[in-house]
């Protein structure tokens, strides 16, 4: 049984992992932490989370001691974290020979260009990021199996490169276009007057600036114009995606193109039929429905996930079933 650490565990992302790991019956859960300075330590996860509180652990500050007792007793850990956090966090924690989930975007990029420019940091650990492999387990199974520093992608990135993948060769120059909304939890749970959920009704943020739209662009091997907004709903991302195909394109190109999935058990597919969020809060599933006009070579393909499962959590517990052969 493999013993796993989750770090950054009073978030609603590091909370979610918590409860599907307890779930596991192939996997342990050896402690849940939280920084040092955190108003949430030694508080039970069910205080902050009722719907958990058959989990009985208690958060436990990250000291010094605590870091030493995981890298003593844990197969691996899980890193809820913020960005520049989790960027120290992980290289010590993969130097020490533990493998490492991370769900911040600390490892997301190969390029430490990007760093800088769209988190504010630069990158210190390039011997770490050469080793990690971008999370899409849909995609990357093999990476994910070899290497011991996963970077799980980020919400929108997820929602939107699972539909436009399987599209990449049949794609024209031209960008397609990503509107996707996502509900408050996107955010996290930090009080802030902007997310709050009375202050919020439906508005792009982020506009030509989100540093989602890099990430996306980077493993769709295609620049794309990526819009996000905020919706005034709790969980669950709706993209809504144009893009241009080349002429010639068939129906059947895109039915063979989309069979990538027929195999893979948590992403359905289907022909002018379009997904809502409902259909997929609190499940680990990412549904797709597309609809393509012959007549202008352009394809509208809407893609549903719940932000804080197959946008993080779920798909990160995919990430250590692949890794551990479970």
């Amino acid at each position: 049984m493999k013993s796993i650490a989750i770090i950054g565990a009073s978030g609603y992302t590091g909370a979610q992992i918590t409860a599907l790991i307890h779930e596991q019956g192939t996997l342990s859960l050896q402690g849940l932490y939280v920084s040092e300075n955190s108003l949430d330590k030694d508080k039970p996860l069910g205080e902050l989370y009722p719907n958990y509180s058959h989990i009985a652990q208690r958060l436990q500050p990250l000291s010094e001691n605590a870091k030493d007792k995981i890298t003593a007793e844990c197969d691996a850990v899980v890193l809820a974290t913020d960005h520049k956090v989790s960027l120290h966090l992980a290289a010590w924690f993969y130097q020490q020979g533990l493998t490492v989930f991370d769900l911040s975007g600390a490892y997301r990029f190969s390029d430490v260009a990007q760093y800088p420019k769209w988190y504010g940091f630069e990158h210190e650990y390039p011997e770490v990021l050469v080793q990690a492999v971008y999370g899409l387990a849909e995609w990357n199974h093999t990476q994910i199996e070899q290497t011991k520093m996963i970077a799980v992608p980020g919400c929108y990135p997820t929602a939107s490169l699972t539909a436009l993948k399987p599209l990449a060769h049949l794609m024209t120059q031209t960008l397609p276009v990503i509107n996707a909304v996502s509900g408050v939890t996107g955010a996290g749970r930090k009080a802030q007057l902007h997310t709050s959920f009375c202050e919020v009704s439906l508005t792009p943020y982020g506009v030509l600036g989100h540093r989602h739209q890099p990430e996306i662009a980077t493993h769709l091997g295609h620049e794309v114009i990526f819009t996000p907004h905020l919706g005034n709903f709790k969980r669950g991302i709706l993209a809504t995606i144009t893009v241009e195909l080349k002429a010639g394109t068939q129906i059947e190109d895109i039915e063979k193109a989309y069979s990538v999935y027929d195999s893979a058990p948590l992403v359905t597919v289907k022909q002018n039929q379009f997904p809502k969020i409902d259909d997929v809060v609190h499940t680990p599933n990412c549904h797709l429905g597309w609809k393509f006009d012959a007549n202008n070579h352009y394809l509208v393909v809407s893609s549903a996930i719940d932000n804080l499962m197959k946008g993080a959590a779920s798909q990160a517990l995919q990430c250590i079933k692949i890794h551990y052969k479970l």
